[in-house]
């Protein structure tokens, strides 16, 4: 398999791995990434979550609006601009996320205990520190979405 197949295939696998997994959410993808932020780095002005998610504002605002609603997340002023707004995670949408992280983590463990030996388990074991490493490489930032400095970008 060349460099290219590989990626390709690879590409695909996790997107489609991606996609079965969120058939067990209970939230829109939006609102779980607006939290998932949230949780991982702290208060964030909807222009931060909009780049982050990488989403128009006016999408962002409508999660942070729908959130708010739902007590999920709350908004204080912005202590050095008057016109942001700080979103942050209540204690019911990290409870809330929490729970949502379950649920997937769960259905990724069923489908790995019902298909895989304790072989292939190992070695999927594995691939989580090279699907780490690689995603480190792409976006440049650490787990939270926190840039590491300028990068090998194009």
């Amino acid at each position: 398999m060349d460099e290219s197949t590989l990626a390709e295939e690879l590409r695909q696998s996790i997107g489609e791995l991606v996609r079965a997994v969120r058939i067990v959410d209970t939230m829109s993808p939006g609102e779980a990434a607006v939290l998932g932020f949230l949780d991982r780095s702290g208060p964030l002005t909807t222009a931060d979550l909009a780049h982050r998610r990488g989403v128009t504002h006016q999408s962002a605002a409508k999660s942070v609006k729908d959130l708010t609603g739902a007590g999920l997340a709350r908004t204080e002023p912005h202590p050095s601009d008057g016109r942001k707004l700080l979103v942050h995670i209540t204690d019911a949408g990290r409870a809330r996320l929490r729970d949502e992280r379950a649920r997937r983590a769960h259905a990724v463990d069923a489908a790995i205990q019902d298909t895989f030996s304790s072989e292939e388990r190992r070695r999927l074991r594995e691939c989580v520190a090279l699907l780490s490493r690689l995603t480190v490489r792409l976006t440049g930032a650490d787990g939270a979405g926190t840039p590491l400095g300028p990068g090998p970008r194009a």
